[in-house]
């Protein structure tokens, strides 16, 4: 927070800016709040076809066959996240032209996604979101079709959860050791 002077400086330098001069400047600015996307509240962006979403999801809801609430919840998911993880080629696309805005190139994806993290670490970041809505997309699929076996009356075993160990020590080991310890303190 800045001192009260510094508040009416801000606010003075505030009036006298117009914003961008240039067709070139304001293409950029009206992209500044712009995000690439992958995390937004809204499946569809502004400038995405309503209609090719539309499709999407009747293909799917026609091959997911949903029923009941929660199945056609876990349909929604796997239709968003389909919808998200096509979003990612173009966004891989716009990062590796390297559109530049001021060359007179309009914004794309990649300038939105290359904006919201460095330029350097934006593909591995655009990786981690990929592998991290694929995984979802599965587990909503997986689920989706636990639930229609199961509706089916098909016996549907539990998801597995496994327990892994990666310290290198054998639980006996670190057992012996807590009793020879125990001991050690006794004499």
């Amino acid at each position: 927070m800045g001192s009260k002077l510094q508040n009416e400086a801000n606010r003075h330098n505030g009036i006298l800016t117009k914003g961008p001069k240039t067709v070139i400047g304001n293409a950029v600015s009206s992209k500044n709040s712009f995000k690439h996307g992958l995390l937004s509240r809204n499946v569809l962006l502004p400038d995405e076809d309503a209609e090719a979403y539309a499709q999407l999801g009747e293909r799917l809801m026609a091959a997911l066959d949903p029923v009941g609430e929660l199945e056609l919840v876990l349909a929604d998911r796997i239709i968003s996240l389909r919808w998200r993880l096509r979003r990612v080629a173009e966004i891989e696309a716009g990062i590796l032209t390297d559109s530049d805005v001021l060359d007179g190139n309009a914004p794309t994806l990649g300038d939105a996604f290359k904006r919201d993290s460095t330029h350097a670490n934006a593909l591995s970041k655009l990786s981690r979101y990929e592998t991290s809505m694929e995984r979802s997309w599965y587990k909503a699929l997986h689920e989706l079709q636990r639930l229609q076996a199961a509706r089916q009356g098909e016996y549907v075993p539990l998801p597995v959860a496994l327990d892994i160990d990666v310290s290198g020590v054998e639980p006996r080991t670190v057992e012996r050791t807590a009793l020879e310890q125990g001991s050690d303190a006794a004499d």
